[in-house]
Parts: structure tokens; C-alpha cells; sequence
């Protein structure tokens, strides 16, 4: 997927305004706007000979020279003034960052889509775009493969950032009826690979891919490319609604382990769930137990929405996957932990952790049991 150079972009885009240029499409502010998906977002539609304008909107001043930036928090009232002109709002400002205090990570998350929602009405903007995630309909041993975008939500608050997703979701069923004329489209990609670092992401930083027995996991990627065109597609209006983005069909566990050529440690679901959720809790790993569930279970979506609308993925779910084993080269990773090379080599295998902690729990339980006996 080829594309001008930024350079030539911007110097075009500056030289000849898109009004000059005779462009009836809409006027397209962006949140978060300054790095990430964001900012790739808004290098693609500054080039879209569909888009009037580009209103860049971050905390700090991002890259791209042809937006017209306005720097602050996205909590802050005064946003509604900044988004008046603007036809469409994507709002990605969002924080996912697993280091961050949850508590925090929440306030800045919620709060934000709902002063953006607010203020995106105020200032008479028709239609806003949320970016959430597949995760929100759950991981879970009954899900159809693949699931389609009206199946219910039935994720619960235990993974990491999902507990805010599921609430962006709430918001978004609610301001068409709070705020009459405005239209929400909500995108949920499938596991995010290009310069993200989740906790799944992070699965595949291990030397053995952690395995807990008798689940039976799916995979399917989505490159933030292929997310920046379906939602261009919905900044475009050429398809609305709840929207799923993802590579075309998945993989099977064996698959992944065949294509990445790292080996399995299977543990059974206990000892893993418990050991997890121990880790967590003493603060030594940044992902709580209910993120295992999403490396258990599936929960592939079908896309169908977009498909029908025109669009097609560019990447499949093994290119996504050898674009993430490369990114992730060198990194080492243990439950979640991000490690030094030193300690990732004493650590051993992914999941040792998770093993030994575990198995010392079982070995602890038995034998006070045997005591009170």
C-alpha cells in the first residue's frame, strides 16, 4: 500500500487547499491525532482527494503539517469550539497503555468520549466514529466462528482496558437519543498489530506460547492500515453502524505455532488462571487473568458490514503475523512482564512463571490440607 512521500503530501495539501481544489467532501477532526493510529489516520485522509480538511487534535503537535492542529486535552469543554466546521469526528484518543494506573487509564478514557461526544453535538457535528475492540463480544468456548457484528457484547470488565471499552460502547448506544442528529459509528478491530503493544501483542514476545489445556484458540489480526481504511471508509459514510475489521477467516493455534516457529507450554486452565491472577495482584505482571481468556477462546468477527460495503482487507492473518514476530524481535516477555535479556534467559520459557507460582500454590494447599488432617 503505496503512498506519496509526507513531504510531497504536505507542500501539495498547503500549496493547494482542498476548497481550492474544488473538494465537496467533509471537513474530518481527529482526537489523538498526534502519534499512533491517529496520526496515521490523519496522514491518509490529508491525502484523500475525498476530504475538505483535516482538524488535528492532541496534546501536543503531531507530524503532519497540512492539518490545522489545536492542542489540548480531549476533557476539556472547550474542545466544542474547536470542533465547529467539522462534519466528521474520529475520536481515538484513548489510553490502553498497560503500564498505566487503571483507575486513571478509566477517567481519561470514559471521560473523554463523553466530553467529545458532548461537544462534537454542540458544535453541530452529524456523526461521530469510536474505535473500540473485537474483545468487547468476548472470549468465550461457545462464540460461533465468525462471529458477526450483532452478536451480543458479552465481554466482562476482566481484561485489561475492556472494562472501559465496554463503557465507550454504552456511550455510544446513548448519544444518538441524548443528542438528536448525532450518528455514531463504532469500529471494533480484531488483535491490533502496527506499533501496538497489548497483552497480546506481548504473547507472542515469549519463548513458548503459554497454552492452557483444553481451550482452543483462534486467531485473527487486524494491521492498523487496514484499520485506517475501514475507518476512512466510515469518516466517507460508505458504511455505518457497528463495524468489524479484521483479517479475512483465522488461524489455529497449530498454525500460528507452525508459521511463528515457537513451541507450546500447556498448562492446565487452573493452575494458569490462578497463578495469573496471583502475579497480577502482587503487582509483578501488568495483565490481569481475564486477558488469558482472549488466547483461550475465540472470538474472530466476520466483517461483514464492511465486505458489503466495498472494502477488503489488504493484509491476511499471516502476513499480520510475520509483520508482528518482526516488531516484536528481541523483546523478551514472561507472563505479560516485559524482561531484560538476562532475565528472560533465567526465566526460561513463557509461562515458567505462571508454572512454578502455580504448582507452588497446588504444593501449599496440599500440604496444609494434610496438616488439618
Amino acid at each position: 500500500m503505496s503512498s506519496p512521500d509526507p513531504q510531497v503530501r504536505a507542500a501539495r495539501n498547503e500549496s493547494t487547499p482542498h476548497a481550492a481544489r474544488g473538494v465537496r467532501g467533509p471537513v474530518v477532526a481527529v482526537t489523538g491525532a498526534a502519534s499512533g493510529i491517529g496520526a496515521l489516520l490523519t496522514e491518509r485522509l490529508v491525502a484523500s482527494d475525498e476530504v475538505k480538511q483535516v482538524i488535528a487534535i492532541d496534546e501536543r503537535r503531531g507530524d503532519c503539517a497540512a492539518a490545522q492542529w489545536h492542542i489540548l486535552d480531549v476533557r476539556d469543554p472547550a474542545i466544542a469550539e474547536k470542533l465547529r466546521g467539522a462534519d466528521v469526528v474520529v475520536h481515538l484518543a484513548l489510553d490502553l497503555d498497560l503500564e498505566t494506573d487503571s483507575a486513571a487509564r478509566t477517567a481519561y478514557n470514559v471521560r473523554g468520549t463523553q466530553t467529545v461526544l458532548t461537544a462534537a453535538a454542540a458544535a453541530g457535528v452529524h456523526r461521530v466514529v469510536l474505535c473500540t475492540s473485537a474483545m468487547v463480544y468476548g472470549a468465550l468456548d461457545d462464540n460461533e466462528l465468525p462471529l458477526s457484528e450483532d452478536a451480543e457484547l458479552r465481554a466482562t470488565a476482566e481484561a485489561t482496558g475492556v472494562g472501559d471499552l465496554l463503557e465507550i460502547e454504552r456511550l455510544a448506544r446513548r448519544a444518538p437519543r441524548a443528542h438528536p442528529g448525532l450518528n455514531v459509528t463504532v469500529v471494533r478491530p480484531a488483535v491490533l498489530v502496527g506499533g501496538t503493544d497489548t497483552a497480546l501483542t506481548r504473547y507472542f514476545e515469549s519463548p513458548r506460547l503459554l497454552v492452557v489445556a483444553g481451550s482452543r484458540p483462534a486467531w485473527q489480526f487486524c494491521h492498523v492500515e487496514d484499520l485506517c481504511s475501514a475507518l476512512e471508509y466510515a469518516v466517507l459514510e460508505k458504511v455505518e453502524g457497528e463495524l468489524a475489521v479484521g483479517c479475512d477467516g483465522w488461524l489455529e493455534q497449530e498454525e500460528v505455532e507452525e508459521l511463528s516457529g515457537i513451541r507450546r507450554m500447556e498448562l492446565p486452565s487452573a493452575v494458569a488462571l490462578g497463578a495469573a491472577a496471583r502475579l497480577h495482584r502482587i503487582g509483578l505482571t501488568p495483565s490481569p487473568a481475564g486477558d488469558l481468556a482472549y488466547t483461550m477462546y475465540p472470538w474472530v468477527v466476520s466483517g461483514s458490514r464492511l465486505h458489503d460495503a466495498g472494502w477488503r482487507p489488504q493484509w491476511t492473518n499471516e502476513e499480520v503475523l510475520a509483520d508482528l514476530l518482526e516488531e516484536v524481535s528481541g523483546r523478551h516477555t514472561v507472563a505479560g512482564r516485559r524482561l531484560g535479556r538476562r532475565d528472560a534467559t533465567a526465566a526460561g520459557a513463557a509461562g515458567a512463571t505462571v508454572a512454578l507460582l502455580g504448582a507452588a500454590a497446588v504444593v501449599r494447599r496440599a500440604r496444609k490440607a494434610r496438616r488439618r488432617i
